[in-house]
């Protein structure tokens, strides 16, 4: 048996001693070639890294990304700067989002918030929450965030009749009237998120940062 068997297995059967040799010297081009350029991608990385070095708080990264091959753009040193009260620019973005209504413990963070404020948005979240700026709703308090078609079928489990004649409100009455909170709960995970008073005031208090920030409907 050739020792290029032990690389290529019961493949190199097929090919003589000369052909595995050829086979090996190639494989091991191609294996240089691929470090090679590993290895430039990680100076790149460390490179652009190091434009963070003087950042009062280093900009957030996921594992994800690759930012020695796509088309990096710096985080702005004034999104990674601490406000008066401790938070960042990104954290004041996110209750400025929840204060819409829309935002709830299932939508999609948007890009923007680790491209653009250096933040891991659900983790900033749970955060914000923590310290006591915003909170996850109740069941019923997060029926704005549940389809008409999926109350019909939470209230057709209890037989309640009329069903195509309800508007929104008439089903959310109807589930107020038949479900407690606990066992609503248990037919969707969907929470929505809400401000306190202290998330109301750390947005009002930081107009310029949502001022900035591109403006689109919610």
């Amino acid at each position: 048996m050739f020792r290029e068997e032990l690389l290529f297995g019961q493949y190199s059967k097929k090919y003589t001693k000369n052909s595995c040799l050829y086979y090996r010297h190639h494989y091991t081009i191609i294996r240089e070639t691929v470090l090679y350029w590993a290895n430039k991608m990680k100076e790149k990385e460390e490179g652009l890294m190091a434009l963070y070095d003087d950042f009062e708080v280093k900009p957030y990264i996921s594992p994800q990304r690759d930012v020695a091959t796509e088309d990096f753009k710096p985080v702005p040193r004034k999104n990674m700067s601490l406000l008066a009260d401790g938070l960042l620019p990104g954290d004041i973005i996110l209750l400025w989002r929840i204060r819409f209504g829309t935002f709830a413990n299932d939508t999609i963070y948007s890009k923007y918030f680790e491209y653009s404020y250096g933040i891991n948005g659900p983790a900033h979240m749970q955060q914000l929450i923590k310290d006591g700026y915003a909170y996850e709703e109740s069941a019923f308090d997060s029926l704005n965030h549940v389809s008409a078609s999926l109350k019909k079928n939470i209230l057709k489990s209890k037989n309640i009749k009329g069903l195509s004649k309800m508007k929104v409100a008439d089903l959310d009455q109807a589930l107020k009237d038949h479900f407690s909170e606990q066992e609503l709960g248990t037919y969707f995970t969907v929470r929505g998120y809400a401000l306190t008073a202290k998330g109301e005031k750390a947005i009002d208090d930081h107009p310029q940062v949502i001022d900035r920030h591109p403006k689109k409907n919610f």
